[in-house]
Protein backbone atom coordinates (compact mmCIF):
# COMPACT_ATOMS: atom_id res chain seq x y z
CA UNK A 1 0.00 0.00 0.00
CA UNK A 2 1.46 3.45 -0.99
CA UNK A 3 1.79 6.10 1.42
CA UNK A 4 -1.40 8.22 -0.44
CA UNK A 5 -3.71 4.92 -0.51
CA UNK A 6 -2.90 4.54 3.08
CA UNK A 7 -3.83 8.04 4.03
CA UNK A 8 -6.74 8.11 2.14
CA UNK A 9 -8.57 4.95 3.77
CA UNK A 10 -7.86 6.13 6.83
CA UNK A 11 -9.73 9.81 6.22
CA UNK A 12 -12.41 8.19 4.00
CA UNK A 13 -12.89 6.22 7.44
CA UNK A 14 -13.46 10.02 9.20
CA UNK A 15 -15.14 10.98 6.01
CA UNK A 16 -18.35 7.63 6.35
CA UNK A 17 -17.87 8.94 10.11
CA UNK A 18 -18.61 12.48 9.04
CA UNK A 19 -21.97 11.51 6.43
CA UNK A 20 -23.16 9.55 9.12
CA UNK A 21 -23.25 12.34 11.51
CA UNK A 22 -24.73 14.76 9.23
CA UNK A 23 -27.74 12.36 9.02
CA UNK A 24 -28.07 12.29 12.27
CA UNK A 25 -28.03 15.67 12.94
CA UNK A 26 -30.70 15.50 10.38
CA UNK A 27 -32.98 12.97 12.30
CA UNK A 28 -32.76 14.59 15.31
CA UNK A 29 -33.92 18.24 13.97
CA UNK A 30 -37.19 15.83 13.19
CA UNK A 31 -37.54 14.60 16.81
CA UNK A 32 -37.36 17.64 18.98
CA UNK A 33 -40.32 20.48 19.73
CA UNK A 34 -37.43 22.81 20.70
CA UNK A 35 -36.85 25.38 18.12
CA UNK A 36 -33.38 26.18 20.10
CA UNK A 37 -32.15 22.40 19.78
CA UNK A 38 -33.59 22.31 15.90
CA UNK A 39 -31.17 24.82 14.98
CA UNK A 40 -28.53 23.70 17.31
CA UNK A 41 -29.02 20.25 15.02
CA UNK A 42 -29.19 21.96 12.01
CA UNK A 43 -25.57 23.75 12.81
CA UNK A 44 -24.28 20.33 13.17
CA UNK A 45 -25.28 18.86 10.25
CA UNK A 46 -24.11 22.00 8.26
CA UNK A 47 -20.88 21.49 10.04
CA UNK A 48 -20.19 18.03 9.43
CA UNK A 49 -21.23 18.54 5.73
CA UNK A 50 -18.54 21.10 5.94
CA UNK A 51 -15.78 18.47 7.59
CA UNK A 52 -17.21 15.69 4.45
CA UNK A 53 -16.58 18.23 1.66
CA UNK A 54 -12.93 19.33 3.31
CA UNK A 55 -12.08 15.24 3.53
CA UNK A 56 -12.97 14.59 0.41
CA UNK A 57 -10.71 17.44 -1.11
CA UNK A 58 -7.76 15.83 0.69
CA UNK A 59 -8.34 12.10 -0.40
CA UNK A 60 -8.55 13.65 -4.03
CA UNK A 61 -5.38 15.45 -3.72
CA UNK A 62 -3.90 12.30 -2.93
CA UNK A 63 -5.32 10.51 -6.44
CA UNK A 64 -7.27 8.81 -4.43
CA UNK A 65 -11.38 7.88 -4.77
CA UNK A 66 -13.29 9.29 -1.70
CA UNK A 67 -15.90 6.53 -0.41
CA UNK A 68 -19.43 7.31 0.00
CA UNK A 69 -20.21 3.69 1.40
CA UNK A 70 -18.25 1.02 2.92
CA UNK A 71 -17.14 -1.08 5.79
CA UNK A 72 -17.41 1.40 8.29
CA UNK A 73 -20.71 2.68 7.49
CA UNK A 74 -22.17 -0.49 9.03
CA UNK A 75 -20.45 0.59 12.29
CA UNK A 76 -21.26 3.81 12.13
CA UNK A 77 -24.61 3.20 11.15
CA UNK A 78 -25.45 0.82 14.41
CA UNK A 79 -23.79 3.34 16.36
CA UNK A 80 -26.74 6.18 15.40
CA UNK A 81 -29.44 3.28 15.43
CA UNK A 82 -29.25 3.65 19.20
CA UNK A 83 -29.99 7.19 18.90
CA UNK A 84 -33.22 6.44 16.26
CA UNK A 85 -34.51 4.42 18.64
CA UNK A 86 -34.94 7.41 20.96
CA UNK A 87 -36.82 9.40 18.49
CA UNK A 88 -39.87 7.55 18.89
CA UNK A 89 -40.09 8.89 22.49
CA UNK A 90 -39.17 12.08 21.86
CA UNK A 91 -37.00 12.59 24.60
CA UNK A 92 -34.88 15.68 23.93
CA UNK A 93 -32.33 15.27 26.64
CA UNK A 94 -32.02 11.23 26.29
CA UNK A 95 -31.03 12.85 21.94
CA UNK A 96 -28.65 15.12 23.50
CA UNK A 97 -27.11 12.71 25.65
CA UNK A 98 -26.63 9.94 22.48
CA UNK A 99 -25.65 12.88 20.48
CA UNK A 100 -22.51 13.74 22.92
CA UNK A 101 -21.74 10.14 23.18
CA UNK A 102 -21.72 10.22 19.16
CA UNK A 103 -19.57 13.73 19.47
CA UNK A 104 -16.99 11.99 21.79
CA UNK A 105 -16.74 8.86 19.61
CA UNK A 106 -15.70 11.17 16.54
CA UNK A 107 -13.21 13.33 18.50
CA UNK A 108 -11.30 10.00 19.29
CA UNK A 109 -10.86 9.19 15.77
CA UNK A 110 -9.85 12.52 15.20
CA UNK A 111 -7.64 11.92 18.25
CA UNK A 112 -6.39 8.41 16.77
CA UNK A 113 -5.36 9.99 13.67
CA UNK A 114 -3.54 12.93 14.81
CA UNK A 115 -1.50 10.81 16.64
CA UNK A 116 -0.09 9.79 13.10
CA UNK A 117 3.15 11.78 13.04
CA UNK A 118 3.25 11.17 8.98
CA UNK A 119 0.59 12.89 8.28
CA UNK A 120 1.49 16.03 5.87
CA UNK A 121 0.93 19.44 7.69
CA UNK A 122 -2.22 20.16 5.32
CA UNK A 123 -4.15 17.03 6.21
CA UNK A 124 -2.87 17.54 10.37
CA UNK A 125 -3.96 20.83 10.30
CA UNK A 126 -7.32 20.09 8.72
CA UNK A 127 -8.05 17.55 11.32
CA UNK A 128 -7.03 19.64 14.04
CA UNK A 129 -9.21 22.40 13.24
CA UNK A 130 -12.05 19.48 12.81
CA UNK A 131 -11.44 18.27 16.08
CA UNK A 132 -11.35 21.43 18.47
CA UNK A 133 -15.09 22.47 16.41
CA UNK A 134 -16.01 18.95 17.78
CA UNK A 135 -14.47 19.67 21.04
CA UNK A 136 -16.31 22.66 21.03
CA UNK A 137 -19.67 21.21 19.82
CA UNK A 138 -19.67 18.62 23.09
CA UNK A 139 -19.06 21.66 25.51
CA UNK A 140 -21.56 23.40 24.17
CA UNK A 141 -24.30 20.05 23.99
CA UNK A 142 -23.24 19.47 27.82
CA UNK A 143 -24.70 22.89 28.04
CA UNK A 144 -27.78 22.19 26.04
CA UNK A 145 -28.43 19.05 27.86
CA UNK A 146 -28.20 21.04 31.56
CA UNK A 147 -30.81 23.71 30.11
CA UNK A 148 -33.19 20.58 29.32
CA UNK A 149 -33.06 18.73 31.95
Amino acid sequence: MTFSEEISNKLNELLVKNYDAEKGYLNAIDNVDSDRLKMFFKRRASERSEFAKELRTEILRYGEDPKDSGSFKGTVHRNWMSLKSLFSSNNEEAILEEAIKGEKESLKSYNDLLEERNLPPSIDSLLIKHKNAIQATINTEKVHEEMVS
